[in-house]
């Protein structure tokens, strides 16, 4: 048996519904913060190291994103060829 729930809400009111924390003013400062620091760069080189230092963990965290990334499309893949029409 398949049971299927649409729920038609908006990001911020799952947000809420779930409990999640609104990172809304920490990503604003982020983002202003490397605005800041990439205008302020006179070269590719130099953007390219304030990328890795300003990211999470630095070039470690680099690294994990893009496995992570890799794992999610090879379970996308396996997971395409796995759907099917539902038994019951």
């Amino acid at each position: 048996m398949r049971v299927k729930v649409n729920i038609d809400c908006s990001p911020e009111e799952a947000r809420r519904f779930m409990g999640l924390p609104d990172v809304t003013p920490v990503n604003e400062r982020y983002v202003a913060m490397m605005t800041d620091a990439v205008s302020g760069a006179s070269s590719i080189e130099q953007v390219e190291k304030m990328m890795k230092d300003f990211a999470p963990f630095g070039d470690m965290g680099m690294k994990m994103f893009k496995q992570f990334s890799a794992l999610a499309g090879d379970a996308a893949k396996a997971g395409a060829k796995n759907t099917g029409p539902a038994k019951d």
